[in-house]
């Protein structure tokens, strides 16, 4: 079977690997619906994948791209991975000019050999091949080709031909062989109609092709990117990777065979064990439990990247942690893991999408689509969810980074799909009280303090516990929309729980902040809770209307004003309600006293284009309201 499948390889390889002759790369050869609003045109694409036997496979991968201008040069270099797992084969490539005349081939002294290793990471065995041809006299055309074996079967391609926005398509095709035994799984999206599938000494081929895609721009709070271009996810059922063997045509399949891999590498030192026994023992609440050995954990290691061992799916044993102090989340989750079942607790080590993830991770297509690994702790009647690579989180709480998102439990079961916690509107809080002066010059004195909580607290929890004082006076002056300002003062106390909170506390001084004409003092009650966000108009608006994060907001100002004035004007009250959400905004005068309300609540949800204006007419209605002023007129006499 083996010498039947290279005899095709060998076929397939030495049709499709004939580079182009002068002029057929010739930029007046592309159609001009491909060129409008493009940075880059794809001009052919043609990837064959072939599965050689259960343990070993290839990839074929070879391209064109016409760079139209300086934004296309970063899609120009090819840079191809490898490590124990993936053999580099080959690099070849070519550079054509405007009228598609070869100027010059790569050389291979050109390619550059370079570690993958980034700076968390404390050792990996990734290595790139790199190669640019750094021409700049455009248009011009680069053309690769690659070929990199793969000792398994586990991972296989994803055929996405539209790389990103603004990069047209003239041709792309993925071509995927493998034994007729062998099942290849697959899930298209938006592909008309079925793949060209055919059985050739053997094999059985599969075969995905696009022609003439025009570019696409992105609108704002586009969708999902597998909603816009033409995708194809692919796996294997049965696979095979450094002799272990598994199955992942179902989700249990691909729990099974991780937590196979783990197997006796929860096995602690004896003097883990008892601190585990100190910490845990002499409190009876499980919650209080998980916090002491949660705590410990993150006092006690450190985060480093570490890509080791069969791919990089395999962790590190908790004896290696306990003795190093540091590991990658899969080592730091299996450490935190054998900690709990030494206290009695169950665990679950659980993969997970990390980031934007939960934006394109497909739940009926069982595959390992995942990136990171977190902790499941079930109890009674609660669940308690760890980031184990946070040495500064709180026990139970997921930030943004892995919340609202589908992962995978693991155990002697199998694997099984559930969902991370959602942090809603009614979570995710800001409060906000103000409280000063301005005197007869205009100079407004403030004191600030805010409270944020849940996923309004993400951004500022990294600031407070990774950067310098310094750091965040820079980070805090950039979120402040006043002109001539001062911070006096300013410190942030946090709360650490499930719901973690930090309390933002800002002392500040603005010169000017009422203008003065005359007699008359005009005065923006919302001070530092203006909205930023207009939208233009658009009635071509092709995409839906994607929002993902949902929040309140709710302000309260009281400013005093300098005597001898009286109202001349004041903005009434608002109320706007619509599908994106709620604002009100209110303003009085008593005894010298500005007495400012604001809330503002944004929903999330999947809305259809036709909305989109209104989520303009929404935006700019806020945007006027936050800018609403007071105007107050000197008493005669």
């Amino acid at each position: 079977m083996i010498l039947k499948i290279w005899a095709t390889v060998t076929f397939l390889l030495g049709a499709g690997c004939v580079f182009a002759n002068d002029g057929d790369y010739a930029v007046d050869k592309i159609p001009g619906a491909l060129l409008k609003n493009a940075h880059v045109v794809k001009r052919m694409e043609d990837i064959r994948f072939e599965v050689l036997d259960l343990g070993k496979s290839r990839l074929y991968h070879k391209y064109a791209l016409t760079i139209l201008n300086e934004n296309g040069d970063k899609y120009a270099m090819e840079v191809v991975g490898y490590d124990k797992l993936r053999e580099f084969k080959s690099m070849e490539g070519n550079l054509y000019d405007a009228n598609g005349k070869k100027i010059r081939s790569l050389k291979k002294s050109e390619i550059k050999d370079l570690s993958a290793t980034d700076d968390i990471s404390l050792m990996d065995d990734n290595r790139i091949k790199v190669h640019g041809f750094f021409h700049r006299l455009y248009p011009y055309t680069v053309e690769y080709e690659t070929v990199v074996q793969f000792n398994c079967t586990y991972f296989f391609p994803l055929w996405d031909p539209v790389d990103n926005e603004k990069i047209a398509v003239m041709q792309s095709a993925i071509t995927v062989v493998a034994p007729a035994d062998f099942p290849v799984r697959y899930k298209a999206f938006n592909y008309t109609g079925e793949p060209e599938i055919k059985t050739e000494k053997g094999n059985k081929v599969y075969h995905w092709e696009i022609k003439d895609f025009e570019p696409i721009e992105l609108e704002y709070a586009y969708p999902a990117w597998d909603y816009l271009v033409p995708m194809v996810y692919l796996a294997p059922a049965k696979f095979e990777i450094e002799k272990y063997q598994g199955d992942m045509s179902t989700w249990k399949g691909l729990g099974k065979f991780i937590y196979t891999l783990n197997q006796g590498r929860d096995k602690l030192p004896e003097n883990i064990k008892q601190v585990v026994h100190q910490l845990a023992d002499p409190v009876s609440d499980p919650k209080e439990k998980i916090a002491r050995l949660y705590n410990y954990m993150q006092q006690n290691t450190r985060y480093i990247s570490i890509q080791l061992g069969i791919g990089g799916l395999q962790p590190f044993d908790a004896a290696y942690v306990a003795a190093r102090k540091y590991g990658d989340c899969k080592a730091l989750s299996n450490y935190m893991y054998s900690l709990l079942k030494e206290a009695g607790i169950k665990s679950y080590y659980t993969l997970v999408k990390s980031g934007e993830g939960k934006n394109y991770f497909r739940e009926d297509f069982p595959s390992d689509q995942f990136n990171h690994i977190i902790l499941c702790v079930p109890l009674q009647k609660d669940t308690v969810w760890l980031e184990c690579t946070s040495q500064t989180a709180p026990a139970g709480y997921l930030s943004g980074f892995t919340s609202n998102r589908p992962v995978l439990l693991v155990d002697e079961d199998g694997g099984k799909l559930v969902k991370t916690p959602h942090y809603g509107i009614d979570q995710n809080l800001q409060i906000r009280t103000a409280s000063g002066q301005i005197n007869d010059e205009g100079l407004l004195t403030i004191n600030i303090n805010t409270r944020y909580r849940a996923m309004q607290q993400d951004d500022l929890h990294f600031l407070v516990n990774g950067y310098s004082h310094e750091k965040q006076l820079e980070y805090l002056k950039r979120g402040i929309d006043l002109p001539h300002y001062d911070v006096v003062k300013f410190e942030y106390k946090e709360t650490k729980s499930a719901l973690p909170v930090i309390n933002e506390i800002l002392d500040l001084t603005a010169l000017n902040y009422a203008s003065i004409t005359g007699k008359r003092l005009f005065i923006t009650p919302n001070i530092i809770s203006r909205s930023s966000s207009k939208l233009k108009p658009d009635d071509k608006r092709k995409y839906p209307v994607s929002l993902n994060y949902e929040y309140r907001d709710i302000d309260t100002a009281v400013i005093e004003i300098p005597s001898g004035y009286t109202v001349e004007n004041m903005p009434a009250p608002i109320k706007i309600e619509s599908k994106f959400g709620k604002y009100s905004a209110s303003v009085n005068v008593q005894a010298d006293k500005i007495i400012y309300y604001r809330s503002i609540e944004k929903f999330s949800g999947q809305f259809p284009p036709s909305d989109y204006n209104d989520l303009v007419k929404f935006f700019d209605q806020i945007y006027k309201a936050d800018r609403s002023r007071v105007v107050l007129v000197k008493k005669e006499g």
